[in-house]
């Protein structure tokens, strides 16, 4: 099968700009994972990036700034929201703000909501919207509901022909996407847990940070997401014949000897390690032939929230609607 075109990020800046000015897709490193990058202002681009990922177009795109000054002409921040901002950015936290009008982002990135996600990534992404002088809406670079990228190659391999450029900036470093915050009625809330745990954001803000979200508010919330082929089985105590068994830590679930594929997201049980690994070792796993991958329990203090979150997404019945272009 015929591939994107993989050029290294320091070789590849030129080619992606001309793509971007031209209305089209590029695959792009950040720290957190690979992502499907348009110009956020350019309704064409941000069509493609829905018709490539086959994404369902009521889920909203993140839109990555170059700084901050970019991001407040695109949002009405508050005190709370911009601190955090100014302690996390560049870096793998998504503030949901409200939109200025007439703000010059697509309608398509927001979905219809009156907010929109921002984020400033570290790295080749920043330096690309730096040169754009506009915001890149990205969203993972990898088939809507499956399992997110963390490498150039595992783009390259789910997109195949369908775009253009991969830049590859090798393995991303996070592994996890950003976390999504939302300041609303005096209250901060996690729409999504991800690459900043919760404690670091409650200690950074100086209040608690409540769960929970009605409906669909920032990208990453269907119920069904980053699966893999084969089903997923959490919190798993023992490991059937056939299964492929995703291991934390140093102890092994009952009967793992008889698995098909193993992977460790940490022999020593590092939450760190663990979510750096977590979407190459799942996608290892269902590359093994097996139906059933079981999960040994991880413990979901700090980024264990965040690794559990997608774990319990992968695991959950596949929605149609979540394929849907």
């Amino acid at each position: 099968m015929r591939v994107a075109e993989i050029l290294a990020a320091g070789e590849a800046m030129e080619r992606a700009l001309a793509l971007l000015e031209g209305g089209d897709v590029v695959a792009i490193p950040t720290e957190t994972v690979y992502g499907l990058a348009a110009d956020a202002t350019n309704g064409v681009g941000v069509a493609r990036i829905f018709e490539v990922k086959g994404r369902p177009r009521f889920n909203p795109l993140i839109a990555h700034v170059a700084d901050l000054a970019m991001a407040e002409r695109i949002a009405l921040f508050d005190p709370v929201s911009k601190g955090l901002a100014q302690t996390f950015w560049p870096g793998p936290l998504t503030l949901v703000l409200p939109q200025w009008p007439g703000n010059g982002i697509h309608p398509l990135v927001t979905a219809g909501l009156d907010t929109i996600a921002l984020r400033m990534p570290k790295g080749f992404g920043g330096q690309l919207i730096a040169r754009l002088g506009r915001p890149l809406a990205a969203p993972s670079a990898n088939s809507s509901g499956r399992i997110s990228a963390t490498t150039a190659e595992a783009v390259a391999a789910d997109f195949g022909p369908k775009i253009k450029l991969v830049v590859d900036g090798g393995a991303t470093s996070v592994g996890l996407e950003s976390t999504i915050v939302k300041i609303e009625g005096g209250k901060l809330r996690l729409l999504r847990p991800g690459g900043i745990a919760a404690e670091e954001i409650e200690a950074a803000a100086g209040m608690k940070l409540w769960r929970g979200a009605a409906g669909i508010e920032a990208p990453g919330m269907l119920a069904s997401h980053y699966a893999p082929g084969a089903a997923v089985r959490v919190n798993a105590a023992n490991v059937a014949k056939g299964e492929a068994l995703l291991a934390f830590g140093p102890r092994r679930a009952e009967g793992w000897q008889g698995a098909a594929a193993l992977r460790n997201l940490s022999e020593t049980g590092d939450l760190r390690e663990a979510a750096s690994n977590l979407f190459a070792h799942m996608q290892d796993l269902d590359r093994s032939g097996a139906k059933t991958i079981a999960v040994e329990p991880i413990p979901s203090d700090g980024l264990g929230e965040a690794i559990n979150d997608r774990l319990w997404r992968a695991a959950a019945p596949r929605d149609k609607i979540d394929r849907a272009p």
